[in-house]
């Protein structure tokens, strides 16, 4: 397997853009065949319009792109939003491009054009865009906030997130809510790499050097968050945000007492927002009864009960104890303070208590909810492995139909899930009429490699990986992808090392890739060099496949105790990992 996170990203504000109706009077026009679009923005605008009411999203995409390369700005704006929605990538860019274009200092089209940007890897078009985004807020943050206008009868309000990037007066407000639409977009290392370079460091509010912060941490570069959150405190020693970075930052780098330090300094500076910070971090550290102990204690404060009954009963279940989690979940539930996640994880343990039934009970109640396709998702594993196939692929089209602007993301659940459940060749037909849909779509080709790997096509995997680091030569989620493929089947073992090494260089914290170079060094019959690359891997991912890997090494040293120990405290926390249950067949083939 691939071994490194899958990637899917739900645009936000997809549904504002299908699910619009045509203008009155567009049902009595021609059809997109009959209409003499030509160069005419105006035709265009109509079949593009025509396209998205019949659900022909790409043609919507491409007929808006061909409006845009001859309309204004406003025209390429939608053109933009529209080709996003729709993930048909080439579009987006031709649109997004042409909005850009025609609207200089627009700080809303610099950051559409920086998420389409990153989607295609195109780090430095993305760093331009967002430094020009911030300078539009350096000089707009004296000026007054107009007050948001209410769209006019029968108009969509502008998509949430792109409405709130840009509004005058709150640069780093606008700095937040840019990140959160490109996090929507792209992975976290690649956000980084492109914000990183955008700013000088010196200039930037400790506010900014905060967010900055969360960012390296998000994109596994803890020494990088570390820098950020210092200077943030050199500027403003009290800086709450910057102190929470810096804690994290501890906790990676394995300095648990200054990671405790700073996090019980950040809770007696601020009583509210750190009630629960040092609790937190002893969660990070795994230190669970310390954890425990601590949220337990916050019951003589004037922490809310039921947020401290929530923290335990997710760190009990992370724990592994499903017998407490259970039980505190049930008791919000019983209470009525039981959020839809909290739902969730009842459902979750019931499933891995093997009650099925309660599970896919569980799951159907949350079929709605606002963990809709999660839920939905995990009762059509259920009910695929009681060969229940129609059933489950019901419960995904149903949702599709009611939401249309999940399409994307549902067809690569249900290729994945096809795919772990024996139908390999079906989840790739999916996967090849979805590129027919959103041409030279990097998540779609991705998702491709994995299945094909998972199938046992193995040297097509790693041609899929070959071809898209070709357009994206340094996306560390490739490289590390192709590094752990080629290492885990004994392939290039020298190449396998160097890839892997190339992705640390943009995220040397992330457990998935140094578990990939654990890996490749065992493969390479370094299993002393191995083991210490691994214990990190798992003490950062707490993975059950990192904890299978870390544990084969231990045991082909000699060390068959402690790697009993490693493989009975991951199935703990992972009891149904198939990659974990694998190695202990092998290795321990009695064990129940």
């Amino acid at each position: 397997m691939t071994h490194v996170p899958r990637s899917t990203r739900k645009i936000p504000w997809a549904s504002a853009l299908l699910c619009l109706s045509l203008a009155a009077g567009c049902a009595s026009l021609r059809s997109p065949q009959e209409r003499p679009a030509g160069g005419d923005p105006a035709a265009l605008t109509v079949v593009a319009e025509i396209a998205l009411e019949r659900g022909d999203c790409k043609a919507a995409a491409e007929s808006y792109a061909r409006a845009a390369a001859v309309g204004a700005a406003p025209l390429a704006r939608r053109a933009s939003e529209v080709a996003l929605a729709c993930e048909h990538l080439p579009a987006a860019w031709q649109s997004v491009s042409r909005w850009r274009s025609l609207a200089p200092g627009d700080g809303q089209a610099d950051a559409l054009y920086a998420a389409v940007a990153l989607k295609l890897y195109r780090l430095a078009d993305a760093r331009a865009a967002i430094a020009d985004f911030w300078r539009v807020q350096a000089r707009e943050q004296a000026k007054p906030s107009e007050p948001e206008q209410t769209p006019e009868p029968g108009k969509a309000r502008e998509p949430r997130k792109l409405r709130e990037v840009g509004k005058a007066g709150r640069p780093a407000a606008n700095l937040t809510e840019l990140t959160a639409l490109l996090l929507e977009q792209s992975d976290a290392p690649a956000v980084l790499a492109a914000m990183s370079g955008a700013f000088e460091l010196a200039s930037v509010s400790p506010e900014v050097l905060s967010l900055l912060g969360e960012l390296a941490l998000d994109g596994y570069d803890a020494q990088r968050a570390q820098r950020y959150a210092q200077l943030a405190l050199e500027r403003n020693p009290s800086d709450f945000a910057a102190k929470r970075v810096l804690a994290r930052s501890y906790v990676v780098r394995g300095d648990p007492a200054k990671a405790i330090a700073t996090a019980t300094e950040a809770r007696r500076d601020d009583a509210v927002r750190g009630a629960f910070e040092l609790a937190e971090i002893l969660t990070a550290l795994d230190r669970v009864e310390d954890a425990h102990q601590e949220l337990e204690h916050l019951r003589t404060t004037d922490a809310s009960p039921a947020e401290i009954d929530r923290r335990l009963a997710l760190l009990a279940f992370h724990a592994g104890d499903m017998k407490e989690a259970q039980q505190r979940f049930a008791e919000l539930a019983a209470r009525g303070e039981a959020n839809d996640a909290a739902l969730l994880y009842l459902a979750d343990i019931a499933a891995r208590d093997g009650d099925t039934d309660a599970a896919l009970a569980g799951y159907r109640r949350l079929a709605d909810s606002s963990v809709a396709l999660p839920a939905r998702s995990r009762a059509a594993s259920l009910l695929l492995a009681r060969s229940n196939r129609t059933e489950a692929l019901t419960l995904l089209d149903d949702y599709a139909a009611e939401h249309p602007e999940s399409e994307f993301e549902l067809t690569l659940a249900k290729a994945r899930l096809l795919a772990d459940h024996g139908e390999a060749e079906t989840g790739l037909a999916l996967l090849s009429s979805a590129l027919e849909r959103h041409p030279q779509h990097p998540s779609i080709q991705y998702d491709r490699a994995v299945i094909l790997e998972q199938a046992g096509h193995v040297h097509e995997s790693a041609e899929v990986l070959d071809q898209l680091l070709v357009e994206r030569p340094d996306d560390p989620v490739l490289l590390n992808a192709l590094g752990y493929t080629l290492a885990d089947h004994g392939l290039q073992l020298s190449r396998a090392e160097s890839l892997i090494r190339r992705a640390l260089v943009t995220m040397p914290d992330n457990p998935a890739a140094l578990d990939s170079l654990g890996w490749v060094r065992f493969r390479q019959g370094d299993t002393k060099g191995a083991i210490p690359v691994l214990e990190r891997a798992y003490t950062l991912g707490r993975d059950a496949e990192i904890a299978g890997h870390w544990g084969e090494a231990l045991w082909m040293s000699g060390q068959h105790q402690q790697a009993r120990k490693v493989w009975a405290a991951a199935l703990a926390r992972e009891p149904d990992s198939a990659a974990l249950k694998a190695t202990l067949a092998r290795f321990l083939p009695d064990a129940k």
